[in-house]
């Protein structure tokens, strides 16, 4: 069994040990690392492990296997170049870094480490997604002619002052970091590279110095088009849909798959609830273990960064910036 550290105990770090601890058979947190421990005191007696504000400690643990990040954005690329010089396995929660550099630089550490690198963008282990690229292998949808999608939520209204997501340098382009990128790493899953993106970004509604309202549009090295809109003050959306020469296929939520084709009867297809956390943390562990290797390629890792930065850049320019 994997052991692992927790870093990070805010509610993400929380859904990710609730998703596996005393559930799994393939890796168990046994340490934890936040920077306010008194605040997380009670969760970490709940699960058994200990807890400290101290990274360098948990590093030097001859006991902890490996490191999962629930940390703000900005520290990701030190975090991962630390953890991999420690020789430790590491799991990183999305944004992976904040500029497609330091993802590089990560990358190069875990490799020359020869640890796991594995980025947490759950949504790769969906039913519903593993379908659709299924049928988007199959040809269903003939030629691929364009990708929407959105994800968006009313966390920017619920925002403190005092919280680091309030801060731009952390949600840069508004719900990019928090929502967006989910979207940037499913069209990269399903459509592969981008090579232009074309990014309105303003503040409509929220109180805090952050964006609410995000709309890309983007070009593809295959030659289709897509768009993403990301908005931090409404009601939670995900969707997705695809549309080709034979049909569309869309993924409302995370359960809801519904194939319409051009000639044929529509197929809906409702998904039974899915731990998506607990799939990710545990093909990390197969991974760790020499099993089959993490499905995210870390040459998209690095490809979603430099998406995400040409995002911000073309919010901040107004205008289209090719997608290095």
């Amino acid at each position: 069994m994997l052991k692992a550290a927790i870093v990070g105990l805010g509610g993400w770090g929380q859904i990710l040990v609730n998703s596996v601890q005393g559930k799994s058979d393939a890796i168990q947190f046994t340490a934890g690392v936040t920077r306010t421990p008194p605040k997380a005191q009670d969760f970490a007696d709940k699960h058994g492990f200990p807890l400290d504000n101290d990274y360098d400690a948990a590093l030097s643990d001859p006991d902890i296997d490996a490191i999962v990040l629930a940390t703000p954005h900005q520290q990701h690329a030190d975090q991962i170049i630390s953890a991999a010089a420690a020789g430790k396995h590491i799991f990183v929660e999305k944004p992976f870094t904040m500029t497609k550099e330091s993802a590089e630089a990560a990358v190069a550490a875990a490799k020359d480490a020869d640890r796991v690198l594995a980025l947490g963008h759950n949504r790769r282990f969906l039913p519903s997604v593993l379908e659709l690229k299924k049928r988007l292998a199959a040809e269903a949808l003939g030629t691929i002619l364009h990708i929407e999608t959105n994800f968006s939520g009313a966390s920017g209204l619920r925002f403190h002052p005092d919280n680091w997501r309030s801060n731009r340098r952390e949600s840069p382009a508004g719900g990019m970091g928090a929502m967006g990128i989910h979207m940037v790493d499913m069209m990269i899953n399903l459509c592969g590279p981008m090579t232009e993106a074309r990014t309105i970004s303003t503040r409509r509604a929220v109180e805090i110095d952050i964006d609410d309202t995000t709309s890309i549009l983007f070009r593809f090295a295959n030659g289709m088009t897509g768009y993403l809109g990301t908005l931090a003050a409404t009601v939670p959306t995900q969707r997705i849909e695809i549309f080709g020469s034979k049909g569309s296929i869309e993924i409302r939520g995370e359960l809801s798959f519904t194939h319409r084709p051009i000639d044929g009867t529509v197929e809906p297809i409702d998904y039974p609830k899915f731990d998506k956390e607990e799939a990710e943390l545990e093909a990390f562990a197969a991974a760790c273990a020499g099993g089959p290797v993490y499905p995210l390629p870390t040459d998209e890792a690095i490809h979603g960064i430099a998406v995400f930065e040409a995002i911000v850049e073309s919010a901040l320019s107004d205008k289209p910036v090719k997608i290095a």
